[in-house]
């Protein structure tokens, strides 16, 4: 096969499946507008049920409805009539996936889940097949061919009813008002989580991981606590701890282009009034401030003064940036 044969195959199996895609917004209507319902009235877990390559479809649409604010599991079909099952309670709402809607191990456990009193979608691709038939709310998916020259292999019929479940938990999650720390709150060990719940308070420097000096002290003291500290700053605080000023690696080279004298008072090179954050904002939020101020540290206080501090080298370990 030649390179350029290689290309026109991929650009055939991307058509179909883009075609399939938008076929389904042919199909949208009243029967998804009952099925994103029966997902947001659900008092217990949406339950996703396919077999094979349906079975990994509705594998992943379980996991999107999880992840955006609906409770929801997979349950394999052939597992389920060994014991599975019980996983399911009357709460529950059932969401099968079939093609053909024929498919005997789905078949097989939809009696039980009527008899149960569980709630049942369907999606399928044949309006008059079973699943459909038993179904309190059927989805029609229809697709014109696979993208498989054979048309055997499941492959625009899975991306459309990937596509289509993607619709409905993105629906649903528009219903619950589900929003970033919603999102972040199912994703707390990814990069998101990080960012939108992480606070300054739990990664700043404290105690004595803090680089202060007093008002009293000289330019000789404010470089000893720079460099012991390994900020690149030193906050200077008065008898109540209030922070009054800043001293960094900036007003240093700044003080190095003139006549230093180390022996000068601190409050002589400081930098007055300057940026302070609280402990309770968001880090995600300090890092846009300190973009906005072009600051590579910031002091961090509350009414009883400095209380911690951090740079932008502590937000890169926190996973922030």
């Amino acid at each position: 096969m030649k390179k350029t044969e290689f290309l026109d195959s991929a650009r055939t199996v991307l058509n179909i499946e883009a075609q399939a895609i938008s076929r389904q917004l042919e199909q949208l209507g009243e029967t998804f507008e009952q099925a994103c319902q029966h997902i947001l009235d659900c008092d217990g877990r949406v339950v996703v049920t396919g077999m094979g390559k349906s079975g990994h479809i509705a594998n992943k649409i379980a996991a999107t409805l999880a992840s955006t604010g609906t409770p929801a599991f997979f349950v394999h079909p052939g597992e389920a009539s060994h014991g599975d099952l019980g996983m399911i309670t009357p709460k529950d709402l059932v969401l099968a996936i079939s093609n053909s809607g024929e498919t005997s191990e789905v078949l097989s456990i939809l009696p039980i889940i009527k008899r149960m009193g569980v709630g049942l979608i369907g999606l399928a691709s044949v309006p008059n097949s079973t699943l459909a038939k038993l179904s309190d709310v059927y989805v029609n998916i229809p697709v014109d061919q696979e993208a498989c020259p054979m048309n055997l292999a499941p492959t625009a019929s899975t991306t459309a009813t990937l596509a289509v479940g993607d619709a409905l938990a993105i629906a649903v999650l528009n219903a619950r008002d589900f929003d970033e720390k919603d999102f972040a709150r199912s994703h707390p060990g990814g990069s998101l989580g990080r960012r939108l719940l992480l606070y300054v308070e739990d990664i700043m420097r404290k105690g004595d991981e803090v680089p202060v000096i007093n008002e009293q002290a000289k330019l000789s003291e404010a470089l000893v606590e720079m460099s012991g500290k390994g900020l690149g700053m030193t906050g200077i605080v008065d008898s109540n701890n209030k922070l009054i000023g800043i001293y960094t690696d900036g007003d240093l080279r700044r003080t190095l282009a003139g006549k230093i004298d180390v022996d000068i008072p601190i409050t002589d090179v400081m930098t007055r009034n300057p940026v302070t954050v609280k402990p309770t904002i968001l880090a995600a939020e300090l890092v846009s401030l300190m973009k906005q101020k072009r600051i590579s540290g910031v002091m961090i206080t509350d009414e009883s003064g400095v209380i911690g501090a951090l740079n932008m080298q502590d937000l890169l370990k926190a996973g922030v940036l």
